[in-house]
C-alpha cells in the first residue's frame, strides 16, 4: 500500500503561521486549512482593534487566500470550526460567515467559545475542503 501524497500549501496572500505548522495541507484529495486569525498578511499585525466584525472579515479573507492558492473556492469547503472568545459575538460572526459560506450547500460546522485565542484574537476559523 502506498502512502498518499502530502503537500504543504503556502501563500503570501495569507499570514505566515505563528508556529510549527502550515497554512494548509493537501492529502488524499482533501485540503486541511489551519485556523486563521485576523493577522494582516503583509505586516503580521492583528487587525480590527478588538472589533469582532473587522477581525472576522480578515479571517475570512485569509482563509479564502489559502483556499485559492490550493485551487479551491469556499463552495468546496465541507467542514469548518469557528472559535470565539465570546459566544456573544455569534450573530455578528455568523452574518459575515454566511456571506462566504452561505451559497449552495453550507459546510458542516462547529462553533465553540474558548478561553483565549492566539495574539488576543476574538475569532479563529479553520476549514476542510474537497479538491478537484
Amino acid at each position: 500500500m502506498t502512502s498518499p501524497t502530502i503537500e504543504a500549501v503556502t501563500t503570501n496572500a495569507a499570514p505566515a503561521p505563528v508556529g510549527p505548522y502550515n497554512q494548509a495541507v493537501k492529502a488524499g484529495g482533501v485540503l486541511y486549512c489551519s485556523g486563521q486569525i485576523a493577522l494582516d498578511p503583509a505586516t503580521g499585525a492583528m487587525v480590527g482593534g478588538g472589533d469582532v466584525e473587522a477581525e472576522t472579515r480578515q479571517v475570512l479573507s485569509n482563509l479564502k487566500a489559502v483556499l485559492s492558492e490550493a485551487g479551491c473556492t469556499p463552495q468546496q469547503v465541507v467542514r469548518t470550526t469557528v472559535f470565539l472568545a465570546d459566544l456573544g459575538d455569534f450573530a455578528k460572526v455568523n452574518a459575515l460567515y454566511a456571506e462566504v459560506f452561505g451559497a449552495g450547500v453550507s459546510p458542516a460546522r462547529a462553533c465553540v467559545e474558548v478561553a483565549a485565542l492566539p495574539k488576543g484574537a476574538r475569532v479563529e476559523i479553520d476549514c476542510i475542503a474537497v479538491l478537484g
